[in-house]
């Protein structure tokens, strides 16, 4: 769907202008695909797979996990279905209708009932740093989701669009990023093959991104009409993530430190570690364009963009991905189907995503220029976008070959692990 939407800003007639083909509903199913259907799928995957192995026992109940997985399933193909059609709040992030937004909720409740339950019965009493982010991830996902799709709902005008943009931004601040970090902080150890860097370290970061984040949602609103106090405290806050950022980031290359030659070699950790790299440059990216003269030239242009999918597509889906990979195996009981897929599938997003990054960012940055010269038309600013738009293309759907090549490998692990299986039972003694 994103590839469909690249292509769209180069041909504007692609597809024709029937209603479910247009921009405006392709759009928000790409973002919502990517966010509910992917990502945040993804990460309550792999949070069941960590918590048991931090509490020494198993989920606390595996029917009401597969139950949520269901139920979260169920909304989320219903949402193709809202979105394509036109029947949306009209909200950016927050187009799902609302008894779709109950089914989230419900399912999130049943997903931290399980996941709290399984750590109040642990066997170990000392608690990691993956599960003081995933209790965190839990706790704020329901405030931030509730906020921004229902408290919206008794807001207008600049109200309503301020609580958008904080459930927005805290949306990858305080659902992604707290599940992302914990997914890294717990296979990169494993990965590399040494304890963390620093626990302490680590508990810095925790703390100081649970009292920052929440602040810094209004920078989106950098001179709009809202006071100027809170563009302030917004400005202040995000200059201030630098110090749960700075943590992370010298914890996870602390961690391999010494261990470089076995990144070159692991699919695994190449995933994980370029995923701290473009988590790195997302947060430098954050407070820097929340600053009010670095706003006056990349607000609403591409620049956004860009940042927005290094977060979502670089970061965190790496460290989903990179997860996955080393989580697969040890579920079936079978080695990954291929470590060459693997890498072929690293390579494939890592490049498309830089071009992707790099031409918006570069042609964001322009744009904003181009904006802020009067003399210059409108339109003459949208067509010299056009290079950059092709290029975002190609990186893209450089970006989706990788992702099915992933795809791929993944069936190909389950498959295999089954024909092994199915061998080992119809030759016992050489199974």
């Amino acid at each position: 769907m994103g590839v469909l939407v690249s292509l769209k800003f180069i041909w504007p007639e692609f597809m024709g202008s029937a209603p479910w083909l247009t921009f405006g509903r392709m759009r928000p199913l790409h973002v919502n695909g990517v966010l509910f259907g992917w990502l945040l799928a993804a990460d309550i995957g792999l949070v069941f797979y960590i918590v048991p192995r931090l509490c020494g026992n198993q989920l606390w109940s595996e029917k009401l996990g597969l139950f949520t997985c269901a139920l979260f399933d169920t909304v989320v193909l219903s949402a193709v279905y809202t979105t394509l059609s036109g029947t949306t709040q009209g909200l950016e992030y927050a187009e799902l209708p609302f008894l779709l937004d109950v089914g989230v909720t419900v399912s999130w409740v049943l997903f931290g009932v399980n996941v709290f339950m399984t750590i109040a019965t642990r066997k170990h009493e000392k608690l990691y740093v993956s599960i003081w982010y995933i209790m965190g991830g839990i706790l704020w996902t329901a405030f931030v989701y509730i906020g921004g799709n229902f408290a919206t709902m008794f807001q207008k005008g600049i109200s309503q669009a301020n609580l958008n943009w904080f459930y927005v931004h805290n949306a990858v601040g305080l659902i992604f990023t707290p599940f992302g970090i914990a997914i890294a902080y717990y296979f990169i150890p494993l990965a590399a093959d040494k304890p963390l860097y620093s626990h302490r370290l680590s508990m810095v970061g925790f703390w100081s991104i649970a009292f920052i984040y929440v602040w810094t949602g209004a920078h989106h609103m950098l001179h709009g009409p809202i006071s100027e106090w809170l563009q302030t405290v917004a400005i202040l806050f995000s200059v201030m993530l630098i110090i749960p950022v700075w943590t992370v980031i010298t914890n996870f290359y602390g961690t391999v430190a010494g261990r470089w030659d076995v990144v070159k070699k692991s699919p695994i950790l190449k995933f994980l570690m370029a995923g701290t790299t473009f988590y790195l440059l997302t947060c430098f990216q954050g407070p820097m364009h929340s600053l009010r003269s670095v706003s006056a030239i990349v607000s609403k242009t591409d620049w956004i963009v860009g940042h927005a999918h290094m977060a979502v597509l670089g970061a965190f889906s790496f460290f989903a991905i990179g997860g996955t990979l080393w989580a697969l195996p040890r579920i079936t009981g079978r080695p990954i189907y291929s470590d060459a897929l693997a890498s072929r599938s690293f390579w494939l997003m890592l490049w498309g995503g830089l071009i992707y990054f790099v031409s918006l960012w570069v042609g964001g940055f322009m744009q904003g220029l181009q904006w802020n010269d009067t003399s210059i038309p409108f339109v003459d600013t949208v067509v010299f976008m056009r290079p950059f738009w092709i290029a975002r293309a190609i990186g893209g759907a450089l970006m989706y070959a990788g992702i099915v090549v992933f795809l791929y490998l993944v069936f190909r692990s389950l498959g295999h692990a089954e024909d092994e299986a199915a061998v080992a039972k119809a030759n016992p003694v050489n199974g």
